[in-house]
């Protein structure tokens, strides 16, 4: 039997950790330059982010939110041509704010109500481009652009495109404000397409799940209207 002893189990260990932390340290001299060039960049690409957003695009989004405010106004009083274009003195319009101030917060609610603008002005084809163009996540304005795109299509008598989006809208917004109106709006579609079938399973769902609202209370007569119509 041998006397040279067997290094006990955690001794074993400890020398592992050297052993790794050594090759790490060797790895680490050799190749120290690339290391330092590698972080150098990423605080660069960092500190460029941080300036980029503290310098150019928090002043620009207040900006583009002043120039938005008299838009606004002029949309809230119906001015919708002005609304538009502007008034050629303080008011850019809400075109004006997607031209100057695109990629900001402020241009892309702009895109919104330039769509809403064209809508109610009877122009439903750039109506949809600007709506189109709207991009949000929430759950009131982005179902109510939807909802506004299959009112633009309904105008245009394009139905199957117009449920497509109101089915959208109600389920983007999963709310008693907007969902029961646009599967409202999706029945009325279908029956247009003599989907009688699709009309009262919209007309069934807001009855069932939306009771309490407007929508949910006058229920009952469409869908006997259309029970009557099979």
């Amino acid at each position: 039997m041998s006397d040279e002893k067997k290094p006990l189990k955690g001794e074993s260990q400890i020398e592992n950790v050297e052993k790794v932390l050594s090759r790490t340290e060797l790895f680490i001299e050799e190749n120290q330059n690339k290391l330092l060039a590698g972080l150098g960049i990423i605080v660069l690409v960092v500190a460029g982010f941080i300036g980029v957003r503290h310098f150019y695009s928090i002043p620009r989004e207040k900006k583009a939110q002043v120039a938005l405010f008299p838009a606004e106004n002029y949309f809230a009083k119906d001015s919708l041509n002005l609304a538009l274009n502007g008034d050629g003195l303080k008011c850019v319009g809400f075109l004006g704010v997607i031209d100057d101030y695109s990629g900001t917060d402020a241009a892309n609610l702009a895109n919104a109500y330039a769509g809403l603008c064209f809508h109610q002005l009877g122009k439903n084809e750039d109506a949809i481009k600007y709506l189109k163009k709207f991009s949000g996540g929430d759950d009131m304005i982005a179902p109510a652009v939807l909802s506004a795109i299959g009112d633009c299509y309904s105008d245009l008598e394009n139905f199957e495109e117009a449920v497509t989006y109101f089915e959208k809208a109600a389920k983007k917004a999963d709310n008693n404000i907007i969902s029961p109106i646009s599967l409202k709006k999706a029945g009325l579609a279908y029956e247009k397409l003599k989907n009688y079938d699709k009309a009262l399973q919209a007309y069934t769902t807001i009855k069932e799940k939306y009771t309490n609202t407007a929508e949910g209370i006058e229920m009952d007569k469409y869908i006997e209207r259309i029970k009557a119509m099979k």
